[in-house]
């Protein structure tokens, strides 16, 4: 089972926190993710069925933290 572990350490860990933690709830087929903070970071944990599954939740979650810290810098947050 493939599985990747992204540890995000960033200014707006804030909007990206709120930005993500919607999204842990959805169902998302052939995968498992799990998002906790620790030391100052924010730990995203993506399983999946196989790397086709594994590449697309991290193409989505990836886009959401991108889009979050690009608000976060235009609010001035």
């Amino acid at each position: 089972m493939p599985k990747a572990v992204l540890h995000l350490d960033t200014p707006h860990e804030a909007a990206v926190w709120s930005a993500l933690f919607p999204e842990i709830g959805r169902e998302v087929p052939r995968t498992h993710v799990e998002i906790s903070h620790e030391a100052g970071e924010i730990i995203l944990s993506i399983d999946a069925a196989d790397i086709g599954a594994l590449r697309a939740a991290l193409n989505s979650y990836l886009r959401w933290i991108a889009v979050s810290e690009d608000i976060a810098k235009i609010a001035g947050d």
